[in-house]
């Protein structure tokens, strides 16, 4: 470990007593010595040289004393920075005033060089560990950066405007993505196919943060270019899967559901690859579950099928599209949120605007875990058949 240490004194043999004492050291590059007569030269040092690593001063010198010096180095808020000040045996209280000063530690005149090699090791361990913590520091800021800028990306990923159709009247869609993290796994996603017909998305990657983040925009890329292509939702989800096996080297997968809405019809496709069954809230009164499709998860096992069915919507009925974070969340005891008290809401909020139940929903969940740390995204899609289009 390389050192600069200023020694500020103004005894005239000091130098040579150190350069030999150290000789060792500097010869092998651990130790740099640099000299200064009172706190004004070795202040004129600093100003130049702001990498010294430890300032070895006296108390009692000419022009700037030490106890003078050591308020200037404070002033200076060099973080990598200590000082150890020399005093004559039995000066106490200047000692005191020293260490109040921030002083890092004292040697008594006249000195031993031993003490002094010692102190000095002992200061420039405690100094490396002072720069460790500014260099992970430094990096925890780097991440942090990184972070907000992955978040800022993944925000202007999904859709964040709503009404995001507003020359459409047949249908209203409104979403909402909660990350556990800076980042998170979920998606949702909505787009035409052609005039007649809506294709919308949600989907949940396995874990968390930025290599979910990722997974994440690479799933929702490769469905969205999958659908488009014109064909069924079975089969855009068997083909997801057969090209995101190569890509999930470290067993990462994705829960889909993907449907396509007619707004002629209200005829609904979908199929679900592993994911929460949606619920279907009728405008006449009633809310359950839809029906599955048996898929598995997408991007573990290759050569998997998946079903298509298919659902009518009348004008007033809608999709309520979630991801795991909403029914796994858990209260202070451990219990979970739960399919059926997600079912209840459903019916007490059914008639409601899209915006005021997804609005609803996360405060039930955050009042419901409150005092547990959020632990998974809560992403939730709705989408309301309106009437048929002319």
């Amino acid at each position: 470990m390389f050192a600069k240490i200023l020694v500020v004194d103004d005894e005239p043999d000091l130098e040579e007593l150190i350069r030999q004492k150290f000789r060792k050291k500097v010869r092998e590059n651990e130790f740099q010595f640099l000299f200064a007569r009172n706190g004004v030269e070795a202040l004129e040092k600093m100003n130049k040289d702001r990498t010294i690593d430890l300032v070895l001063t006296d108390i009692n010198m000419p022009e700037m004393d030490g106890l003078t010096l050591l308020s200037e180095l404070e002033s200076l808020k060099i973080q990598t920075l200590k000082a150890v000040i020399v005093s004559a045996y039995g000066d106490m209280e200047n000692i005191r005033t020293a260490m109040n000063r921030g002083a890092f530690d004292f040697l008594t005149k006249p000195i031993d060089f031993n003490d002094l090699e010692l102190t000095i090791n002992k200061t420039l361990q405690h100094l490396q560990i002072i720069k460790q913590a500014v260099v992970d520091q430094e990096q925890l800021i780097a991440v942090r950066r990184d972070l907000s800028i992955a978040t800022r990306i993944q925000q202007s990923i999904l859709p964040r405007k709503f009404p995001p159709f507003p020359d459409r009247h047949e249908m209203e869609i409104f979403a909402d993505m909660v990350p556990a993290k800076e980042v998170g796994g979920d998606f949702y996603d909505f787009f035409f196919l052609d005039d007649d017909r809506l294709a919308f998305v949600i989907g949940d990657v396995s874990g968390k943060g930025v290599p979910a983040a990722i997974f994440m925009a690479v799933s929702r890329t490769l469905l969205r270019a999958l659908a488009v292509q014109n064909m069924d939702p079975g089969e855009c989800l068997r083909r997801m899967n057969t090209m995101l096996i190569p890509e999930s080297e470290t067993s990462m997968f994705v829960t889909v559901f993907y449907g396509i809405l007619n707004t002629r019809t209200g005829e609904v496709q979908y199929s679900n690859g592993g994911h929460n069954s949606p619920y279907i809230l009728r405008g006449h009164g009633t809310v359950e579950p839809l029906e599955g499709t048996g898929g598995l998860i997408v991007g573990i096992l290759p050569h998997l099928d998946y079903d298509v069915k298919t659902i009518h919507l009348d004008p007033g009925d809608a999709l309520f599209m979630y991801t795991d974070g909403v029914t796994e969340t858990r209260d202070y005891n451990g219990n979970e949120f739960s399919d059926s008290r997600l079912g209840e809401f459903l019916r007490r909020v059914k008639d409601s605007s899209l915006k005021e139940i997804i609005r609803w929903m996360v405060e039930e969940v955050n009042t419901f875990s409150s005092g547990v740390p959020q632990a998974d995204d809560i992403t939730i899609l709705m989408l309301r058949y309106l009437s048929r289009a002319q």
